[in-house]
């Protein structure tokens, strides 16, 4: 059995479930919480980071490396283009939303929003919040709106590049944060075909329901 390990609010291991689904692949989720894991989950995760993922005996983890083990375990339908260029485009959008967008969603706006004050009685400063959405956001939201030329960021069909995108505007509608489709039109339009889709939507609304709960 499959098994992946971590909290579903985080984009990483947001990221391996929809590509998990995308690949039409069952698994299961342990909810492991970092910083509150079990003591023999660093043997899985050295750093003690999620996600964490078991195949049957076998063991991994960041989500990257989990995603390419699965392209590679099951190869249909392609995640990672064929094309060498193509290819390389589809990981640097991939790293893009983990190394460039991450430190802005994660720690300023989804973190401050909604997981201190909700986790750990740490009130919301609005102020820092608002300087993130307002400075830093937009020149993210810039690059990427001026690289969609189609419905996806390479070639016509879905690649880990979308996948690893869309995972982090999750935490931004969690968070309240949308997407102004007058001055972002494709972008906008863009996250809201992601986030219908069967691999995203089910997530969404199971993590939904969570904040609200």
């Amino acid at each position: 059995m499959r098994v992946v390990y971590g909290v579903n609010a985080s984009p990483f291991v947001r990221k391996v479930r929809v590509f998990l689904a995308e690949k039409g692949l069952d698994y299961q989720l342990d909810p492991v919480i970092p910083g509150q894991a079990p003591p023999d989950y660093r043997k899985m995760s050295p750093l003690g980071k999620i996600p964490a993922f078991r195949d049957g005996d076998r063991t991994m983890c960041d989500s990257s490396i989990i995603c390419a083990y699965l392209e590679r375990v099951a190869p249909e339908p392609r995640l990672y283009p064929a094309d060498p260029y193509d290819y390389a485009r589809a990981l640097w959008f991939e790293e893009y939303a983990d190394g460039g967008m991450t430190p802005v969603v994660g720690p300023k706006i989804f973190f401050k929003k909604i997981v201190g004050p909700r986790f750990f009685n740490t009130p919301c400063n609005d102020a820092e919040v608002t300087e993130a959405i307002e400075k830093d956001l937009p020149p993210l939201f810039d690059y990427l709106e001026s690289q969609l030329t189609g419905d996806f960021f390479v070639g016509k069909s879905i690649t880990i590049g979308d996948i690893g995108v869309a995972t982090q505007f999750v935490n931004l509608k969690h968070a309240g944060v949308g997407v102004d489709a007058k001055r972002w039109p494709k972008l906008a339009a863009f996250v809201q075909r992601m986030h219908s889709r069967p691999s995203f939507a089910p997530l969404i609304a199971e993590e939904t329901a969570m904040w609200v709960s």
